[in-house]
């Protein structure tokens, strides 16, 4: 996630936008770029590892220090100040647990738009983990986990692009806007179980029938890759006072012909 503020901002600064970053990950380490508000100013994962009384591991004090927070949210209230009009990242921790199992990330969300934030969702997964069917499927039902547990726009993100050989680049353009029909028979032939057979298949059906989940490349090399993901974001919040209103149509065909034109440049190259 820091990684990816860090590519925002710069790309940000290079358009003359200005952008906030608050860190929101109590076991944060170093950052490349300034934050206007840090978590681990009111509490930090070591320091809780390190009490006695407590005695947590890394992931109990983890979960400690974002139920702690939920309950001083007075204190990203002062934090943030006068933000009006501004755009702001909200840097939060990785662990998925935070978002299908606990309710902290849910009252983080209601608490923004509550103060009239217009709050969107960008969840990232690593384009190297997504490479296989099985692996995909197990990408798109955590992505479908956090859009239901926090009820907001989620724009669904293929991070570290760059990362990735040409010939993978081409392998995964598949994943982007999938057949999950097809992903069926790739999946279910490696399946004994009957049962679990047909669960993939219910799963796959449901995905694209109702086209519940799709990603984004994202490749912090390339600017254009860059800009096709803030625009999203920015058309899902509306993002500007100029900015107007898109038709789901039109915007499901800009997407298209932006990810198409990126991989025609990648592939290519």
């Amino acid at each position: 996630q820091s990684t990816y503020c860090s590519t925002m901002v710069q790309h940000c600064e290079a358009l003359g936008r200005a952008v906030q970053v608050v860190n929101l990950d109590p076991a944060a380490e170093l950052f490349s770029y300034p934050v206007m508000a840090d978590i681990r100013e009111l509490i930090e994962v070591d320091d809780v590892m390190e009490d006695d009384s407590l005695k947590f591991g890394p992931n109990g004090g983890l979960v400690f220090c974002m139920e702690y927070f939920a309950n001083n949210f007075s204190w990203l209230e002062e934090s943030l100040g006068h933000v009006e009009d501004d755009y702001v990242l909200f840097d939060c921790p990785g662990q998925i647990e935070l978002y299908t199992h606990l309710p902290v990330m849910k009252q983080l969300v209601e608490q923004l738009q509550q103060w009239e934030f217009r709050v969107c969702g960008v969840f990232l997964v690593d384009s190297q983990f997504m490479v296989e069917s099985f692996k995909f499927i197990s990408g798109i039902l955590a992505a479908l986990s956090a859009m239901i547990s926090l009820e907001i726009p989620q724009i669904n993100i293929m991070t570290k692009m760059d990362l990735l050989s040409k010939k993978a680049k081409k392998e995964i353009e598949k994943y982007l806007d999938p057949d999950m029909y097809s992903m069926i028979e790739d999946s279910t032939n490696m399946l004994k179980s009957r049962m679990f057979k047909k669960l993939t298949k219910s799963i796959c059906g449901l995905i694209d029938d109702y086209g519940m989940v799709r990603f984004l490349p994202f490749d912090r090399s390339d600017e254009e890759s860059i800009h096709i993901v803030l625009q999203h974001i920015d058309l899902t919040i509306q993002y500007g006072e100029d900015l107007e209103f898109k038709e789901p149509k039109e915007y499901e065909e800009d997407r298209s012909a932006l990810v198409d034109e990126y991989f025609q440049d990648n592939v290519n190259e």
